[in-house]
């Protein structure tokens, strides 16, 4: 399916309000994407660039600044989940679960919701079999932690005509990539609908660090701003931001602070409440209790 006829547009000034308990206005969630390169293969995202230029292999260097973040940034960053008392949500890859089992370990220890990433860090467009790549996925997580991950985020949030279909046929409930709202929108398969629940590329680092190439501070500002303008818009109705990060990226040692003062804005509001995706994805259920029959 083309992606409009998945989906009808909706102005969200013109939908039913949304409530969350308690009085909530705004849902937070948290999304520490971690993932395994490959050295056989071209890296995914470069920091330095080879000086005759191409791929090389191995690519050492860049290889290693990934690496870095799975050996010491991700600690880093979990200090402050523990710090601020936050859920967390890993976006791992299938495979990293065993090359990188401390983290997934830690993760589990701290109930953190594990949400598939793909099998390795690869375009769904270049993975050799999606449905076995997807499945893979869900079974290395399902018997790391005991049950099937029901989220799904794609490697760089790329998907093939047919992704959201194999992902209701392989029994996920909600995805990310659909980067294109402030509330969770369903999204019609040749099957059942699914759920996506909002994304963010722009309090992403990858976008901000490595792509627009800001200065670490960004992090902060970008997301003080965004937090600002949506809970602004939740006065009427309930909203969603993600944030979004990658040990490699936010847990360098200059670039931490600048995530983890974000929390201390963000913890002001007695109105805000932090969820997982599958937190968010219940609530939506429960309060639009016909949106997945009326897809």
């Amino acid at each position: 399916m083309l992606p409009t006829e998945r989906l009808s547009y909706s102005a969200v000034s013109q939908r039913p309000p949304l409530r969350l308990p308690g009085g909530a206005r705004m849902a937070v969630w948290v999304i520490v994407n971690v993932e395994e390169w490959d050295p056989n293969e071209t890296m995914p995202r470069t920091v330095l660039t080879p000086p005759a230029g191409g791929s090389p292999m191995p690519d050492v260097p860049n290889w290693a600044w990934h690496e870095y973040g799975n050996r010491v940034g991700f600690w880093r960053i979990l200090d402050v989940f523990d710090r601020h008392d936050v859920p967390g949500v890993l976006a791992i890859n299938g495979k990293a679960i065993s090359s990188y089992e401390p983290i997934a370990r830690a993760a589990l220890d701290r109930h953190w919701e594990f949400i598939g990433h793909g099998y390795s860090q690869k375009n769904m467009q270049k993975v050799a079999d999606e449905r076995e790549d997807i499945r893979k996925t869900k079974d290395a997580i399902r018997a790391f932690t005991g049950r099937d991950p029901r989220g799904w985020l794609g490697p760089g949030l790329t998907e093939t005509w047919e992704t959201p279909d194999i992902l209701v046929e392989e029994g996920f409930d909600y995805v990310c990539d659909w980067v294109l709202d402030d509330e969770p929108v369903v999204l019609k398969t040749r099957t059942k609908p699914i759920v996506n629940v909002p994304y963010t590329q722009e309090c992403n680092d990858v976008a901000m660090m490595l792509i627009q190439h800001h200065k670490a501070s960004e992090y902060y500002d970008r997301a003080v701003d965004q937090f600002d303008q949506i809970y602004a818009d939740s006065e009427r109705s309930a909203r969603v931001m993600a944030l979004v990060i990658h040990p490699y990226i936010m847990g360098a040692p200059h670039r931490l602070k600048h995530f983890a003062r974000v929390f201390d804005h963000i913890k002001k509001h007695d109105d805000v409440v932090f969820m997982t995706g599958e937190k968010i994805l219940d609530w939506y259920l429960s309060e639009r209790p016909n949106a997945l029959a009326g897809a």
